[in-house]
């Protein structure tokens, strides 16, 4: 791994976490740029949503320290978190159905305030031209891509410094799927750092810049995405075989 640089955004330092007696992450560490997508790749159970969850004060390390721009926020509040500037999109689908789109966009920007979210979410809406279009409707009614959208617009309300989102292009079309990541490529390109798990790993790595693969909790390779799209052994190391490649170093 590289040493570490004023560049560093995220950083996890010999961070042991789990659930119970059963540790998922063991002893790992690595460093994520500033304005960069980072993708989390790795075998089912590698602990890459586990790395998210961490992160976001969802589950406290047992060991370790998380940094964020040199900060130690190990252990703090989802709260304190997102006053931070981390913003986190889980897995599935996290809306109130039965409220209108622009209902959700006002929970999503309660720490906010209702004026200052009510000025933002014009902002937002411009990235969503379909979900503008369907302000009034339920969120229940949308697509599997509007909803989705939806998700990401009410993270952006809160203009995070780190956006995290785990499994963005489950149950979306190949199309949606494309808007998503050249959303989350604008979004890096404008100063957001992006720590993502995306199961299609492929198109992932080609709107990404660097790529951390995950086993058994440890991070065994962290290169740039260019450089393991190149990689003869790229099949492999995405089912798990990714420690056959060599260094963990990059």
């Amino acid at each position: 791994m590289t040493e570490k640089s004023a560049d560093t955004c995220i950083e996890f330092d010999d961070v042991v976490a789990g659930y119970k007696d059963f540790m998922i992450l063991n002893n790992l560490s690595f460093q994520v740029p500033k304005g960069s997508i980072t993708l989390l790749i790795g075998p089912n159970g590698a602990g890459k949503s586990t790395v998210l969850k961490t992160l976001f004060g969802l589950l406290k390390p047992r060991q370790g320290k998380v940094l964020l721009n040199g900060k130690d926020i190990t252990g703090a509040s989802q709260k304190a978190l997102l006053a931070d500037g981390i913003a986190f999109v889980p897995q599935g689908r996290n809306l109130f159905g039965q409220l209108s789109v622009y209902e959700n966009l006002e929970l999503g920007g309660i720490t906010l305030g209702m004026k200052t979210t009510h000025e933002r979410i014009p902002e937002v809406l411009e990235f969503f031209p379909r979900v503008k279009e369907r302000m009034n409707s339920r969120a229940s009614a949308l697509s599997g891509g509007e909803q989705k959208q939806l998700e990401i617009g009410r993270a952006l309300l809160l203009r995070p410094k780190v956006l995290l989102i785990d499994e963005p292009s489950i149950g979306l079309s190949p199309l949606v799927v494309l808007d998503v990541f050249r959303l989350l490529r604008k979004l890096a390109d404008q100063g957001t750092t992006v720590l993502m798990v995306e199961q299609n790993v492929k198109s992932a790595l080609k709107f990404s810049d660097n790529a951390i693969a995950l086993e058994s909790g440890r991070m065994v390779l962290y290169k740039s995405a260019a450089e393991i799209l190149a990689d003869p052994q790229m099949e492999r190391l995405f089912l798990g075989g990714a420690h056959t490649t060599g260094s963990a170093a990059s």
